[in-house]
């Protein structure tokens, strides 16, 4: 604690005994204090239409069947487009640019326990769940036919070094021809979704899959802590270059071999928490150290809707054609082929040559790249502004890569090809326009630590641990959550005065004064 946090949170207890000194020794305590405002800011609600046309049935079925916030399901299936499309096609935002951006997402529910995330998620992901079990299936049938002629081929350079170890028996000084066997080429299993690995053992699934890789988390605040801990300082780095979706990675490791190369990493993220582990996890990232490095404010997808509405008991069959469309669509989107299905573009090289080892583009239409550049040209004022809170700033400046990405999203599922249509783009934009209200709530929670703070106080006066009187020393030396500094007591109580929960003294004790706080009647337990 430095001297420069001790003045400040003096400041606001001497500002507050001073008022409080007045009106304790002239007024009674009002009959109730005011009950502290909920520290949620509003959001906008999900809109179905958000969803692509041809998903759309489907994900209505889902949540009025599981009777979920939309929100959840509507978020997990575009993080699912994401991971189907990977990095197999870029869309380049400007009309000449070489600007490129990817379609894998990072997304993250926001709610309190028993909001029906997880069985939200579930439903969305399993068409991924079906693809991965047809790819299994024909993984084990190519194996079992690679193991076959693995056999061969070794029995083939057996006998070949026999025959050859006979003729230089022989005849040490005889020509012999050692001829090329081809090596049959091992099968690789295509991956989607992978869930509780190593950073080392991601990197080998992701060598083996440059299409793109998802790795979920039910609870996704244990993964971005278990970054956090001392010598997880490469796997965060792993992460963070895996949200660009297109940068190669190599690892050296003692034991496990050097040039460990990835030719590119795409890495979607997919996963739930609760509001106070988000909320702790974030204001530790807003102030400064090791989290803050960006890494939350690549959760692009970040939703934290409002719980509301009649539950209703709903007992039927599922939407079968709904559902066969949806499964149909990810199959389609799996097997396509970027050139000849999506029409997309062959990258040219610095040497002015095709470049196939790079994924094709789109770009955007006429209609599309001028709502883009409307939308940016109002986004970088905004981001300029300096009225922004710097983590939400920097969380709203990953919306360079949020929007064209969720736009190449959309064109893709609805059977778009060729240039992304502005419908796509409109659709992108109004996502953009959603989840900007989500990401301001979320960043409340770490960012608004007055009312935080105040709310965590008056929750340890209720409980009994703080005495009828007490002094600001008496409360921050226990370090409780949200209470560790004299700057966090001193807002808490600053908050709790306003609004009638307590009071401070100025009494005279060896010929020096301190300030005493007393607490109203109903905030006693």
């Amino acid at each position: 604690m430095n001297d420069a946090a001790v003045v400040r949170g003096q400041s606001f207890l001497d500002e507050l005994a001073v008022v409080s000194k007045e009106s304790a020794s002239c007024a009674p305590w009002p009959d109730h204090p005011e009950p502290l405002p909920n520290a949620l800011l509003p959001v906008e609600p999900f809109d179905f239409e958000l969803v692509p046309e041809t998903l759309r049935p489907w994900v209505c079925d889902v949540v009025e069947r599981i009777q979920c916030p939309p929100d959840f399901v509507g978020v997990t299936v575009m993080a699912a487009l994401g991971i189907v499309i990977g990095r197999r096609v870029g869309v380049r935002p400007k009309r000449r640019d070489d600007w490129t951006e990817y379609g894998n997402q990072w997304a993250c529910l926001i709610g309190r326990p028993g909001v029906l995330k997880s069985p939200a998620m579930s439903a969305a992901l399993a068409p991924l769940h079906c693809l991965e079990d047809v790819a299994s299936r024909r993984y084990v049938a190519e194996k079992a036919e690679y193991d076959a002629a693995a056999q061969i081929h070794a029995m083939r350079l057996d006998a070949q070094k026999k025959s050859i170890a006979r003729q230089l028996a022989e005849n040490p000084a005889a020509s012999v021809n050692f001829e090329s066997i081809l090596e049959p080429e091992a099968p690789g299993m295509r991956r989607y979704l992978v869930n509780d690995t190593t950073c080392e053992a991601l990197l080998e699934i992701c060598r083996e899959n440059p299409k793109g890789i998802g790795a979920y988390r039910d609870e996704l605040a244990s993964l971005l802590q278990s970054l956090e801990r001392d010598g997880q300082e490469g796997s965060r780095g792993f992460y963070l270059t895996g949200w660009n979706g297109n940068q190669p990675y190599v690892a050296d490791r003692i034991g496990r071999g050097r040039n460990l190369r990835a030719e590119a990493v795409c890495l979607s993220v997919l996963g739930s928490t609760q509001p106070g582990r988000i909320a702790g996890y974030i204001r530790a990232a807003t102030q400064g150290g090791a989290a803050d490095d960006g890494l939350i404010q690549r959760f692009g997808l970040l939703v934290y809707p409002d719980v509301a509405g009649e539950w209703c008991n709903v007992d039927r069959i599922p939407d079968s054609d709904a559902q066969r469309k949806a499964f149909a669509l990810f199959a389609r989107l799996d097997a396509a082929d970027p050139l000849g299905d999506w029409g997309a573009e062959i990258v040219t090289g610095h040497d002015n040559q095709p470049d196939f080892r790079q994924p094709p583009f789109l770009r955007l239409d006429e209609a599309a790249a001028e709502h883009f550049l409307e939308w940016r040209i109002a986004y970088e004022s905004d981001l300029r502004s300096g009225h922004l809170h710097p983590a939400v700033e920097s969380h709203l400046a990953k919306y360079r890569k949020l929007v064209p990405s969720l736009a190449l999203l959309c064109h893709l599922a609805n059977d778009g090809k060729g240039a992304i249509s502005d419908s796509a783009m409109l659709r992108a934009l109004a996502w953009a326009h959603y989840l900007r209200s989500h990401a301001e709530r979320a960043y409340a929670l770490g960012t608004g630590d007055d009312l935080d703070s105040a709310k965590a106080l008056l929750k340890r006066i209720r409980h009994g641990e703080v005495a009828d009187r007490f002094t600001a020393r008496d409360i921050y030396r226990h370090h409780w959550s949200m209470l560790q500094t004299p700057e966090d007591v001193g807002n808490a109580l600053s908050v709790l005065g306003e609004y009638g929960w307590v009071r401070g003294v100025t009494v005279a004790t060896d010929g020096r004064t301190k300030t005493v706080f007393e607490m109203h009647p109903d905030a006693q337990p």
